[in-house]
């Protein structure tokens, strides 16, 4: 059994699929020390961001060195994929949620996450298509005779924990496939404020990271024989990650 709790950022940095290294303590804008150290440390070419302001406190460029070093790159963001838009949906849900159980009796499965995004004004905006999701996914399926595990969980807000209970999974056999579960049992389990993510926000966090290499769109909160035998499951993974000081 394996554990997943605490918020490593570093070891979620570097286990993305696009993540080769996490840089522990980096600071909101970047420095000139910060600066020298990515290019003589690290050896970067040059730092990225997406096309919204990153502005400090003092309201100066948090990039600025970099684009005066001629090191900057600027990507396109994701449409309809926003921080401050989860960030209000996480203030939302600690004002909102009655606590677990209230009024789950009369929701089905199919609306009480929508209902319970509903309650608390927060809506996701973001559009996923299936090519969007083939972007994140390597569309890599198991070998003929490999070990293959199943992990579920609602992989709401995606952290460290996660991260690293997926990693430890994927150590205990060559392909590891996961459940993330619908809305409906994340709102059945902690009230209609959850979970704060949609079901699909929460697949690409999945998919985005590299140790799981199969996801299942709402998968179910028990493991069923069906399952085991169409996906040749062998191993079940469950349990806790305990974050280290």
């Amino acid at each position: 059994r394996i554990r997943r709790e605490g918020r490593r950022g570093v070891g979620l940095g570097s286990g993305l699929k696009w993540g080769d290294q996490g840089i522990a303590n980096g600071p909101y804008g970047i420095t000139g020390e910060f600066m020298d150290r990515l290019v003589n440390g690290h050896k970067i070419g040059y730092v990225i961001h997406g096309g919204d302001p990153w502005l400090l406190p003092d309201g100066s460029d948090g990039y600025g060195l970099g684009k005066i070093a001629g090191r900057y790159k600027q990507i396109k963001r994701t449409g309809g994929g926003s921080s401050t838009d989860i960030g209000g949906r996480i203030l939302s849900s600690g004002n909102d949620n009655k606590g677990v159980g209230d009024n789950n009796s009369t929701l089905s499965k199919g609306d009480s996450g929508k209902r319970g995004q509903l309650q608390r004004g927060q809506l996701s905006q973001f559009l996923p298509t299936s090519r969007r999701i083939g972007e994140f996914s390597d569309g890599k399926g198991p070998g003929p005779n490999g070990r293959i595990g199943y992990i579920g969980g609602a992989f709401d807000l995606f952290h460290g924990g996660d991260g690293e209970i997926l990693k430890k999974g994927r150590e205990l056999g060559d392909f590891l496939v996961v459940g993330i579960y619908p809305d409906y049992i994340g709102s059945g389990e902690r009230g209609m404020a959850y979970p704060v993510m949609d079901l699909l926000e929460r697949t690409l966090s999945g998919v985005a990271w590299r140790y799981g290499d199969e996801v299942i769109i709402g998968g179910p909160w028990e493991v069923t024989k069906d399952m085991i035998t169409t996906f040749n499951i062998s191993l079940g993974v469950d349990g806790t990650v305990a974050e280290r000081n």
